[in-house]
């Protein structure tokens, strides 16, 4: 390094210091713009391996960017792109300056795989044995049994190779050679491959399973050949099963043809159970769980029989989820007295949940019980929740938002702030690594007392955080803070984009927090992107519909496209459905093709009832928390009460050819 350069870093690291010292915290120290545009500006160059970007900075602003708080961050990222050309003294000083980093700890994990695969076995051992040892990381646990045996300590490794052989699913790629040397020197026996065999098909991994029985007797292949095509082709299984002894093998395998068949056609599968059950001596255990998991794919489907189904079941077979597809039966059939009958059935602790006390209530009104059902519906109406909502409709009475905002300490705001580890996840937020901001502020505020948690959220808002402002404060009961919990971020191309799309900005607002708490970056495990979680074809479908030029992840990531996106889909269910906001809202969460299917064949149905009984759990959970939060956020922007109950329509069957188009 030039003496110029030495100097100028030297007045840089001088004026940081003087900064910290006489400006109060690091996030407010004058330069933080600066060094987070100068972050963004060549990140993205460094994290594909390319330092000429941070080279060709000027003195003055690599000294800068040198100063700030992520620069740890960009070595990281220039080191995982380079890891097999760096120089390793470099990095594994990097590793021993900050190591407890979280963007160290991701590198020091590549450079161990690093050199594992450059056969640099020694380097890695160091590195396992100080770091990961006893962790439990399967891939790391075979590099180093695999390094064992390449220095001739293969009686070693015999029982923790056998820990990790023995599991149902999948092992690590690094594990295969392991297995291969146990197998030949006789660590793995036969009975060791009859284990996993058995997890394996517990697993229901059956293509491992015949993969296992390869090795072993002809007969264990074909129990394994049998699984799948109960897997594959219950039906013609369940068709050949004279041809199978009665034995423990084949009741277990039928029992599982069946379950396969019960999602699909819960009658069929009620058919061809009835034949079986005469045909095999199965044991009441199998018995009770197949009629079982008929019978609630059967209320599920709204197919008929399914109350007797339930009800008929053995009591040994009727556990909670049984007890609520009851209630939800006789509450579909307006039978109130069996829904009475239900729910007083279930355990205190279900009947005390909000839906059933809702439910209680509406029942005991409609047997013409008023002030039974009154004093049942009063306490819950002074909830603010969906159920609480719809209870106060019943009785006429105002909701209870009862807003009250959390006191800020601003002593303890400012101590958090000025913490390193906060500090950190704060910048990466600001600079767009919005996930790993997450992950570094949920590892710090875990640590906090309860009260500082609650200033956390707090500061947090006050940043703009909403998803660690929502989620702190939740996870120490704060929930009143409805400014907090129900914010207003990105507010103009929210009613923008809902003006144009022809629905209420509250309605977009209220998908965008339950479907990300307003995170721009999130994915969830179906591969839905953004704020309002689009499906990248859904995203490029209707941006090819507006005209919106379309780049995938940067334009679903991008909070004005995606809201764009979103509500203008959003917008499109509500056509498909007639304006029903609460179909259209299912159909957000599960597809319009479910929804077609899970509406009344003749009839009408009450939108609560119909929400009641949607099949996915997620999606019933969903609906209910859009409709609430809508609710709320009408309240937010307008101060006023709007009921709830004003917003649930009456379900109707699809029109003909729309029911024929779908199908």
């Amino acid at each position: 390094m030039s003496p110029r350069k030495t100097f100028l870093k030297l007045v840089a690291g001088i004026v940081a210091a003087l900064t910290l010292l006489l400006q109060g915290p690091a996030i407010a120290s004058p330069g933080a713009d600066e060094q987070r545009d100068l972050f963004r500006q060549v990140y993205a160059d460094v994290e594909r391996g390319n330092w000429d970007s941070v080279d060709a900075l000027s003195a003055e602003d690599r000294a800068l960017l040198q100063e700030y708080v992520l620069w740890p961050d960009l070595r990281a990222a220039w080191f995982r792109a380079t890891i097999s050309t760096t120089d390793r003294d470099i990095l594994e000083a990097f590793l021993e300056r900050h190591g407890t980093l979280k963007p160290a700890r991701e590198l020091r994990y590549s450079y161990a795989l690093h050199l594992a695969g450059s056969k640099q076995l020694d380097r890695f051992m160091r590195i396992y044995r100080a770091y990961y040892q006893g962790l439990g990381v399967a891939r790391l646990d075979c590099i180093a049994l695999h390094a064992e045996i390449e220095a001739g300590n293969g009686d070693r490794i015999a029982h923790r190779g056998r820990d990790l052989w023995l599991t149902g699913h999948s092992q690590a790629k690094e594990c295969d050679p392991v297995f291969a040397y146990m197998r030949e020197q006789d660590q793995l026996t036969d009975d060791d491959y009859r284990a996993r065999l058995a997890l394996a098909i517990e697993a229901r991994e059956f293509t491992r399973a015949r993969w296992l029985a390869r090795s072993l007797e002809e007969t264990l292949l074909e129990q394994a050949n049998d699984w799948l095509q109960a897997q594959s082709r219950p039906e013609q299984f369940v068709d050949t099963h004279r041809q199978r002894a009665d034995n423990a093998l084949s009741r277990e395998q039928l029992a599982y043809a069946i379950e396969r068949i019960t999602y699909r056609d819960p009658q069929k599968a009620l058919e061809l159970w009835k034949r079986l059950e005469s045909a095999y001596a199965f044991p009441a255990r199998l018995r009770h769980a197949t009629r079982r998991h008929i019978a609630l794919w059967t209320a599920r489907d709204n197919l008929p029989g399914a109350y007797d189904l339930l009800t008929s079941l053995p009591l040994e077979a009727q556990d909670e989820e049984v007890m609520r597809w009851r209630a939800r039966v006789s509450l579909r059939a307006e039978q109130w007295a069996d829904l009475l009958n239900d729910v007083a059935m279930m355990t205190a602790d279900e009947r005390d949940f909000e839906q059933w006390r809702y439910w209680r209530g509406i029942a005991l009104a409609r047997s013409g019980r008023d002030v039974a059902a009154r004093t049942a519906l009063e306490p819950l109406a002074a909830e603010r929740s969906y159920y609480g909502f719809l209870a106060a409709d019943e009785l006429g009475v105002a909701y209870a938002f009862e807003h009250d905002a959390l006191r800020p300490d601003e002593s303890i705001i400012e101590a958090l702030s000025r913490r390193q580890d906060l500090v950190r996840a704060r910048e990466l937020f600001l600079v767009g690594l919005d996930g790993r901001g997450r992950s570094e502020w949920d590892a710090a505020v875990a640590g906090l007392s309860a009260e500082e948690k609650s200033q956390a959220a707090v500061l947090a808002h006050r940043w703009g955080w909403h998803s660690r402002a929502i989620a702190t404060a939740a996870s120490v009961g704060h929930y009143d803070d409805l400014a907090l919990r129900y914010p207003l971020p990105f507010r103009q191309s929210f009613e923008q984009h809902a003006t144009s799309a022809s629905i209420p900005t509250t309605w977009a607002l209220g998908i965008a927090r339950s479907e990300s708490l307003f995170m721009r970056d999130v994915r969830s495990h179906a591969g839905a992107i953004g704020l309002m979680q689009l499906m990248p074809a859904t995203g490029r479908q209707v941006a090819r519909q507006i005209k919106l030029a379309y780049s995938g992840l940067d334009t679903l990531t991008d909070p004005n496209h995606n809201i764009r996106l979103g509500t203008t889909y959003l917008g499109s269910m509500a056509a498909r459905y007639d304006g029903n906001h609460v179909l259209a809202t299912a159909a957000y969460n599960a597809g319009p093709h479910r929804v077609d299917r899970w509406l009344p064949q003749s009839g009408v149905v009450d939108a609560r009832v119909w929400i009641e009984n949607i099949p996915f759990n997620e999606t019933r959970k969903y609906v209910r928390r859009v409709m609430a939060a809508e609710t709320i956020f009408h309240w937010r922007l307008t101060g006023e009460m709007r009921r709830l109950s004003d917003r649930l329509p009456q379900v109707e069957p699809l029109p003909a050819d729309q029911r024929l188009a779908s199908r």
